[in-house]
């Protein structure tokens, strides 16, 4: 395949050669013929005169040396943060001072993986995912609420295998596990998460209306759709049916196996395990339902969020909402 830029294909090139060397024509007679500049055909046979036919391939366009590249203890230092932190450039950026243009840059350059495909707590490679280019976000607050429920095993008192290795002693087996419900606003992103004790559709029902009423206290008065996917405690609940119409609120389900029409609720469950749930090792189950509030207060009022140019959520919200 021929350089994007090139004028000629390889074949073209022996042929300005065989014209020029063998047949003894005028440089500028033939890359006329070859629709090229007279200086482009003198660069290729000077390019034969030194290297042969290897000289004919394509080259890369990138320079040798590049003046004003970032210094290698700056790099170092942006490599480093990447490792302590396992945060995204947005967030090296203000920790080093570095631009977040050249942080990604040089996480590029030297191959380091999106935080997506890593394991939250060791930071090490451990999936590939699918991305699309289709994105969409509501003018207004309350436009519409994505829900979902994130299943995350129990942890044993004194700690599970992320504290103490995989053993017969702390595996932990049989000791259930907690449902985290969540709730996002598709414009602000706010978000409100409990644990509770299942995903029946009584428990989600009531979530529903604990959330309705976080996000009143938040400005938002009005919720008008409320985003689900097919799981049965949404679609066949009466009582998660009851709460939508006291709302006033409009049920919107999800096309069936097509989780990421529900992509905000379900990016916000990666960043809860990643910042909450495995992001340090937890002694007790109560440890880590204790850090989730002060986590969610984090989230919602002080943590970067790249969809907001670098804002919280909060700052989308006002007590006109």
């Amino acid at each position: 395949m021929a350089h994007a830029n090139a004028r000629l294909t390889i074949h073209g090139r022996m042929l300005l050669i065989e014209r020029v060397r063998v047949h003894g024509r005028p440089v500028a007679h033939v890359a006329k013929e070859l629709g090229i500049s007279r200086q482009c055909g003198h660069r290729w046979v000077r390019r034969f005169d030194q290297e042969g036919w290897a000289g004919l391939h394509d080259r890369s366009s990138r320079p040798h040396r590049v003046a004003n590249r970032t210094p290698p203890a700056i790099e170092q230092r942006v490599l480093t943060c990447r490792h302590e932190l396992r945060n995204g450039p947005a967030a090296i950026a203000e920790r080093t001072g570095v631009p977040e243009r050249t942080v990604s840059r040089i996480l590029r350059r030297h191959h380091i993986p999106h935080l997506a495909d890593c394991d939250p707590l060791t930071g090490t490679p451990i999936r590939a995912t699918r991305h699309t280019t289709r994105r969409y976000e509501h003018a207004r607050p309350g436009d519409l609420i994505h829900l979902d429920v994130k299943k995350i095993g129990r942890i044993p008192d004194g700690g599970g295998h992320r504290a103490h290795g995989r053993s017969e002693h702390v595996r932990g087996r049989g000791i259930g596990y907690d449902y985290v419900h969540t709730a996002i606003d598709d414009h602000s992103r706010l978000a409100y998460a409990e644990i509770l004790p299942d995903e029946t559709g009584t428990t989600s029902a009531a979530f529903l209306h604990r959330a309705a009423a976080f996000f009143h206290a938040q400005g938002i008065t009005r919720i008008h759709r409320v985003l689900t996917d097919n799981a049965l405690a949404y679609r066949r609940s009466a009582a998660f049916a009851a709460v939508l119409a006291s709302l006033g609120a409009r049920h919107k389900l999800i096309k069936p196996h097509c989780p990421w029409q529900n992509g905000k609720a379900e990016r916000f469950n990666r960043t809860l395990q990643t910042e909450w749930a495995y992001r340090q090792i937890f002694t007790s189950n109560t440890h880590r339902a204790d850090a989730l509030q002060p986590w969610m207060e984090h989230y919602n009022t002080r943590r970067r969020h790249s969809a907001l140019d670098g804002h919280p959520p909060i700052s989308r919200l006002s007590p006109t909402s």
